[in-house]
């Protein structure tokens, strides 16, 4: 929904800041580690942005960059950690720096996070573990020649012979994903 917002810092409390956007204040809650990063009252800001709905509000997480919002959003998925201790482990860091650490169980990598102790380490850790090797999967894949549209060709019922055949017939110029298997359907639907 909310996945990134610009705008004017006009409050910086301990845990969220509030973003003036066009004229509507956006409570957005940050690390403690971004928080420390962010320019004074009165600067401009450009995040990238969760919005978090339960049955009782809506909160915004802001991250400074992408990559770690994807990281914020595997470990939200991890059973047992909500959005508060995933931000702050998120600001840890980049998920290929942390990555060595977690699958060597290394539990001192969360000393320091509210509510994280030993054994939530643990369990952090044993689901990352699995999480990461996923990822890694998926990259390996992307550089073995994995090809995205041609996936997503073959997950909307075509054959992948006549998915890369499609492809082959797509402008060389068009490269993001969506582009190319819409162009690819029109071939498709011939």
């Amino acid at each position: 929904m909310i996945s990134f917002l610009q705008g004017k810092l006009i409050l910086k409390k301990d845990k969220y800041i509030v973003l003036d956007v066009n004229g509507v204040g956006y409570k957005v809650f940050l690390s403690q580690k971004t928080l420390f990063k962010i320019p004074e009252i009165g600067q401009n800001l450009k995040l990238f942005c969760y919005l978090n709905v339960r049955e009782t509000a809506m909160d915004l997480y802001g991250f400074f960059d992408e990559k770690e919002l994807e990281f914020f959003e595997i470990l939200n998925a991890i059973t047992g950690i909500g959005p508060k201790v995933a931000l702050e482990i998120s600001a840890l860091g980049p998920v290929e720096k942390l990555k060595d650490r977690i699958l060597a169980q290394d539990e001192k990598i969360f000393e320091g996070i509210p509510g994280v102790g030993r054994k939530r380490a643990m369990a952090i850790m044993l689901e990352l573990t699995g999480k990461l090797k996923e990822i890694s999967l998926s990259k390996s894949k992307k550089e073995a020649g994995f090809d995205e549209a041609e996936d997503a060709l073959v997950g909307l019922g075509f054959s992948r012979q006549r998915a890369k055949e499609a492809l082959t017939k797509v402008s060389k110029t068009t490269k993001e994903t969506d582009e190319r298997v819409k162009e690819a359907l029109k071939f498709l639907g011939r």
